[in-house]
């Protein structure tokens, strides 16, 4: 899978290479030192995976993340922090990221990270997933009538894949609980993402919980 990296600071940059490259799966084709950088570097290469620092200069890796967006560019983005706040997790959500990671995780977490994002999948370091399920659980759910409605327009088939989703499954994953393709779980994926309006498919879990289609334990 090809994968870029953005960070300011070159030592870091090395490092993540390093790490990356570690795996003969990943093929890391270009480096970027801000979020401008980076969003030029995926429109030019296209890679599977962009690897964003949250905080770079004249723009942030969560602004980059809304750019791509807004550009219609689903490449699969992993924010890397060295903060876990609620505030940045909500924004990198709201922007599209796939994924969130904190640079003291381990170096395997990384990996597998930029794995699962790149096959359809969502990846929140253990520290993150804890910020988020607690979120999830202190929820009065005023969003519940609003995600009710949002799931009942969605087909069977497509609700069933939601509810896998929300439990955080994989494409892969999904499509052998389901007995059909990968390729078809990805149809429905961006059928349900484009239905609810969400960004990603963490805002597609949110929805159903919200829903009451799946809590905060799945």
């Amino acid at each position: 899978m090809r994968v870029v990296i953005a960070d300011d600071e070159p030592l870091v940059r090395a490092g993540v290479r390093a790490i990356l490259e570690s795996d003969a799966r990943i093929d890391i084709v270009g480096e970027a030192s801000d979020g401008h950088e980076a969003v030029e570097l995926v429109r030019a290469t296209h890679p599977d995976v962009a690897v964003l620092d949250i905080r770079m200069p004249r723009l942030s890796g969560i602004g980059a993340t809304s750019e791509l967006r807004e550009l219609g560019i689903h490449t699969a983005v992993v924010i890397l922090t060295t903060f876990g706040n609620d505030d940045n997790i909500a924004q990198a959500i709201s922007a599209g990221a796939d994924g969130f990671l904190i640079k003291a995780s381990a170096p395997r977490d990384l990996i597998d990270g930029v794995i699962t994002v790149a096959g359809g999948g969502s990846a929140l370091s253990p520290h993150v997933a804890k910020l988020l399920v607690s979120a999830l659980r202190e929820s009065n759910r005023s969003g519940g009538a609003a995600s009710v409605r949002q799931v009942h327009e969605l087909t069977e088939r497509e609700r069933s894949v939601l509810v896998l989703l929300g439990r955080g499954q994989s494409n892969a994953e999904i499509a052998k609980e389901l007995w059909i393709s990968e390729a078809t779980v990805k149809g429905h994926v961006s059928s349900i993402l484009q239905r609810l309006d969400a960004n990603n498919r963490v805002q597609a879990a949110i929805i159903a919980y919200e829903a009451g289609m799946v809590s905060p334990r799945d």
